[in-house]
C-alpha cells in the first residue's frame, strides 16, 4: 500500500469516526452539563491514547523535546479548548446533529486559506468556486432572517464558525510539526488539555462528579471514537496527504451524520437545510477536484 492511498484510507477512517461522535456527544449532552460531558470524554480519551502509545512506544520522542517544543504543545492545547469547548457547544445548542455538521463545512474554507498563505498551498479557479459554493450551502442552512447579524443566524452558527476558524489553525501547526512532534503524543497533548480544562471548570461550578448511566455508556463509546480514534487517525493521516486533502475527505462526514441523527434521534433536516448541506458538500467535492488538477499540473 503506497502512502497515499494509506492517507486515505487513516482520513476516512477519521471521518466515520468523528460522524458517530456527532450522535453520540449530542445523546450525552442531553442529559448532562458541557464541564460533566467534557471530564468523562476526555478522561476516557486520555486512558485510551495513553494505552495505545505506551504499546506503540509512541512517548520516547520527549526525550528530544526542547523548550520550544513545549510552548508549542502548550499553544495546541490552548487553541484546542477554544476549538472543541465551542464545537460541543454547537452541538448541545443546534437540536439536530446533522445541520451542525452541515455547517461545519465550512471548516475546508479555512483551512485552505490558512494552507494557502502559511504552507504555501496553491488555489486554482475550481477551489475558489468550491469555497464559494460550500459557504452560499452553509449560509442556506443558518441564515434565519433579517438582516441584523446578532439575530441573522440560528443560534450555534456562531459556536461553529469560531470552532472551525481554530480547529484549522490547530491542523495547519500540527500539519507543520507533524513528525517532530508526532500523531499520538499530538492526540494525547490535545486531550490532556481538554481533560484538565473540564476538569477545572467542573470543579468551580460546583458540578456534581456523578451523571446517569445512559449517558456514561454513550461517552464511553464515543470517547473511542473521538479522542482516540478521531485524533490518532486523523493527525496520522497528516503524515501522507496534504492537509487539504484530509481536510477535504472529513467534510463527507455530514452525510453519515444525517444518516445516524435519523436513526437514532428520528430527526430530519427541513427541505432548504437539505438544499443547502448539499450545496456545501458539492463545494468541497469541486474543491477536491481543484486540488486533483493541481496536482496533475505539478511537474
Amino acid at each position: 500500500m503506497n502512502n497515499q492511498i494509506k492517507g486515505y484510507l487513516l482520513a476516512f477512517t477519521s471521518v466515520i469516526s468523528v460522524s458517530i461522535v456527532f450522535i453520540f456527544s449530542k445523546a450525552a449532552l442531553n442529559e448532562i452539563s458541557l464541564p460533566q460531558f467534557g471530564t468523562y470524554w476526555f478522561g476516557f480519551g486520555l486512558i485510551w491514547i495513553f494505552i495505545y502509545g505506551i504499546k506503540n512506544k509512541s512517548f520516547d520522542i520527549v526525550k528530544s523535546f526542547n523548550k520550544r517544543k513545549y510552548i508549542l504543545l502548550l499553544t495546541l492545547g490552548i487553541i484546542e479548548i477554544i476549538a472543541t469547548t465551542f464545537f460541543f457547544k454547537a452541538i448541545h445548542t443546534i437540536p439536530n446533529p446533522a445541520i451542525t455538521s452541515f455547517l461545519s463545512n465550512i471548516s475546508p474554507v479555512f483551512v485552505l486559506t490558512l494552507s494557502f498563505v502559511v504552507l504555501n498551498e496553491r488555489l486554482n479557479k475550481l477551489e475558489i468556486f468550491g469555497v464559494i459554493l460550500a459557504l452560499t450551502g452553509a449560509f442556506i442552512i443558518g441564515y434565519k432572517g433579517g438582516f441584523e447579524i446578532k439575530n441573522m443566524f440560528i443560534d450555534g452558527t456562531q459556536y461553529v464558525i469560531i470552532a472551525s476558524m481554530m480547529f484549522a489553525i490547530s491542523s495547519v501547526i500540527s500539519k507543520k510539526n507533524i513528525i517532530s512532534l508526532s500523531p499520538v503524543f499530538i492526540a494525547l497533548n490535545r486531550t490532556f488539555f481538554l481533560f484538565l480544562f473540564s476538569l477545572i471548570v467542573l470543579y468551580f461550578q460546583k458540578t456534581s462528579i456523578v451523571i446517569p448511566s445512559s449517558a456514561l455508556k454513550n461517552i464511553i463509546i464515543g470517547s473511542v471514537l473521538g479522542p482516540f480514534l478521531t485524533a490518532v487517525t486523523g493527525l496520522l493521516a497528516l503524515k501522507y496527504i496534504d492537509l487539504s486533502k484530509k481536510s477535504i475527505i472529513s467534510s463527507t462526514k455530514s452525510l453519515f451524520v444525517l444518516v445516524g441523527a435519523y436513526l437514532y434521534f428520528g430527526v430530519f433536516p427541513k427541505t432548504f437545510e437539505l438544499i443547502g448541506g448539499f450545496l456545501s458538500i458539492f463545494g468541497v467535492l469541486l474543491i477536491i477536484f481543484g486540488k486533483s488538477q493541481l496536482s496533475r499540473s505539478r511537474p
